[in-house]
């Protein structure tokens, strides 16, 4: 009787979900993109987008939940295939040596290149082949990132003072490091003027600098590191890992399930700025935030004020949507397991939604500029006045709405198998996910509404 009750609850929260969305002005659909100037296709309704999304979502879970059991995920969750890497050290070292390379060609290129965003090769690097192309291959294929990662390989040859970490902070500086990276990309010219790129380069790697020779390296890049921590993160959802001096290949998304992957509240503060970041980063390029900013502004709110006022704030809101639903999670449950364990062991299923958010999102600009980015990298100091920019048919919309639908598919059916492993019951782990279902669906319908507005340039900046 108290699943019927709590099925009932949630089955009024989502028609409620539904409603609103039938309510929404139609908007039209976009591919994702920065500064390629976006398009706007054919109108579709709003509560399309939203309505479908949620209800995928809800299905993938009955689905789930109704054909499997136990022995069918560990079937899935444990197969592993082994492939050696011949010239293991000669790969890591060219490795290395590209990615400093790379440091130095944004330093060398951005003050001495042309100073237009689209022409020159170093901003092309960093947000078209760093942010967008190598970060997809991340969770995609695989990360390299610990070897490519130039600030690791430089200060690594650096003497350092070995200060002991203050084991109270944890990871909180990592979240707090990302999310003023966010700011910065949104509210400051980073992405199209290369000196300011380089400033920003310049003063990221003399924190980093600081940082590793105070408390070492290694604990530096474990531990508040932000960049290091997310392509960490996102590399256990792709297929291809590291073990010892052989390849692993596993189901993409299965080490989400893994434990340890996630270790104390911190680590899911983490992870939730993941999520909220690439939410927030698409949300403030719409003409839906600018409608809301507007009136804002214009009340005499300084806009840099107002952007970073949303971007905290939105943030502990997704933080307090995920340990309510937590709470709810323990209680349908039944079991002696504490809150915070259990948000230790479901935030890891999160980053699908992270990653399925952020290839709707850059997928489509990474295809059209990576002509320019090739095109300037062969002359990188010659200002030219046009760069190939590649059109994408009007269908490749659809891929965004279905990156951000994937990535929250894989994030139910890990969460249903985090769930099988901490729970001796059948039933017990199914009633756990409700509550983190429907957290899911909003998730969705958010993603959805984001994606399914044009792209314009963050206003009042």
């Amino acid at each position: 009787m108290g699943g019927r009750r709590s099925w009932r609850r949630y089955g009024r929260v989502a028609g409620l979900l539904a409603v609103l969305a039938v309510a929404t002005d139609t908007v039209g659909a976009h591919g994702a993109a920065l500064s390629d100037g976006g398009r706007e296709a054919v109108a579709v309704p709003t509560w399309l987008f939203l309505v479908t999304g949620g209800a995928a979502i809800g299905a993938s879970f009955l689905l789930a939940s109704l054909v499997t059991d136990r022995t069918l995920i560990a079937a899935i969750h444990d197969w592993r295939r082994h492939v050696p890497v011949p010239a293991e050290w000669l790969l890591r070292s060219l490795l290395s040596l590209l990615g400093v390379a790379g440091l130095l060609w944004v330093f060398v290129v951005g003050v001495a290149g042309p100073q237009r965003g689209t022409a020159n090769a170093a901003v092309l690097l960093v947000w078209v082949g760093w942010w967008a192309g190598f970060t997809m291959s991340t969770y995609l294929v695989g990360s390299v990132w610990p070897v490519l990662n130039p600030w690791r390989t430089l200060t690594d040859l650096l003497p350092s003072l070995k200060r002991s970490y203050p084991d109270r902070l944890g990871a909180w500086p990592s979240v707090v490091g990302l999310l003023a990276l966010i700011w910065i990309e949104v509210v400051s010219p980073v992405a199209d003027d290369p000196r300011t790129l380089v400033t920003v380069v310049v003063g990221y790697t003399a924190v980093t600098f600081a940082g590793a020779v105070a408390y070492g390296p290694g604990k530096w890049f474990e531990t508040v590191d932000p960049i290091a921590r997310v392509f960490r993160y996102y590399g256990r959802l792709a297929p291809l890992a590291r073990e010892g001096g052989s390849i692993r290949l596993r189901l993409p998304g299965t080490a989400l399930a893994e434990t340890r992957l996630v270790d104390g509240f911190d680590e899911v503060g983490f992870v939730i700025a993941l999520v909220w970041a690439t939410t927030y980063d698409g949300f403030v390029a719409t003409p839906a935030w600018e409608s809301v900013a507007g009136p804002i502004v214009e009340a005499g709110v300084p806009s840099l004020v107002l952007y970073l006022v949303v971007l905290a704030s939105g943030y502990l809101l997704f933080v307090a949507v995920y340990v309510i639903g937590t709470r709810y999670s323990r209680r349908l449950a039944g079991t002696y397991l504490a809150t915070p364990t259990l948000a230790r062991r479901f935030a890891p299923p999160l980053l699908a939604i992270a990653a399925g958010y952020h290839l709707a999102h850059y997928l489509e600009y990474f295809l059209s500029l990576a002509p320019s980015l090739v095109t300037t990298a062969a002359t990188p100091l010659t200002l030219r006045e046009t760069v190939p920019v590649l059109v994408l048919p009007g269908w490749f919309d659809a891929v965004a709405l279905a990156s951000v639908l994937l990535g929250h598919v894989l994030a139910i059916w890990t969460a249903h198998a985090v769930a099988f492993d901490s729970f001796p019951g059948r039933l017990q782990a199914i009633r756990s996910q409700y509550p983190y279902t429907l957290v899911m669906v909003l998730y969705t319908m958010s993603s959805l509404f984001i994606v399914s507005q044009p792209t314009i340039e963050p206003p009042f900046l």
